[in-house]
């Protein structure tokens, strides 16, 4: 509507000082909308990108590096007891905050024990893979809650862009009627880019912003396991 209203009044100018500030104003408000709409879609972007990576980071982590820690947990279970409850892939969690908490964790304890754990067939390339790989986690995490702040935010202030455009052109409205009273052509053509027109399809699975739901499914199977998998 505010578009169609411009591109009228434009065609259809007036020289009224108070016809044309409402033109100017509404000129600044559709190219802030723009500037915001690409705000909105590049913040639906990085959320969906951070959402995808997260999900095979997480999958390449439990069944790569946290399966090694298991497996060499087991190995030095005899020369430290216990140690394998540290290394238990339930203890990921469901959520990416209780997965992330959990292998940190994980890699820590490997760390303290790195000489002990190198006995029984640690190896140091999936120690430093596993540090890259969670630090990669992070970086993705912290696109993905940037890219949602964005989003909602272009949202937030879209809305209220929408609504000054709505003013603006009601303003307008009652000025081109009485301009166009006698124009059989010009009234029915302002009435038609003044008007509002409801979106059909107001939400749809493309248009949140929010990351899929984390569910236990995105853990692999054996990331669900009770005992240590061998």
């Amino acid at each position: 509507m505010g578009t169609r209203a411009l591109a009228f009044s434009r065609a259809n100018p007036d020289s009224n000082p108070g016809y044309e500030t409402a033109v100017a104003r509404l000129e600044e408000l559709i190219g802030r909308a723009a500037m915001l709409s690409d705000q909105q879609r590049n913040g639906k972007v990085d959320v969906r990108f951070a959402s995808r990576r997260k999900r095979a980071l997480r999958r390449a982590i439990t069944q790569g590096h946290i399966a090694h820690l298991v497996g060499v947990a087991q190995v030095a279970e005899q020369e430290v007891p216990g140690l394998t409850d540290r290394f238990r892939l339930s203890l990921l969690g469901t959520t990416y905050m209780e997965f992330r908490a959990a292998a940190g964790g994980m890699l820590a304890e490997a760390v303290a024990r790195k000489d002990t754990l190198m006995k029984h067939g640690l190896s140091v390339t999936v120690l430093d893979g596993l540090t890259a790989a969670l630090e990669e986690f992070d970086t993705a995490a912290q696109r993905g809650v940037d890219g949602r702040r964005a989003h909602t935010g272009a949202t937030q202030d879209m809305a209220a862009a929408a609504d000054q455009v709505v003013l603006i052109v009601r303003v307008m409205d009652g000025l081109n009627r009485v301009r166009f009273s006698n124009d059989s052509q010009l009234l029915p053509a302002w009435e038609r880019a003044s008007a509002v027109y409801s979106d059909p399809n107001p939400a749809t699975d493309d248009d949140p912003a929010a990351e899929p739901a984390e569910t236990p499914g995105d853990i692999p199977p054996m990331g669900t396991a009770e005992r240590p998998v061998a």
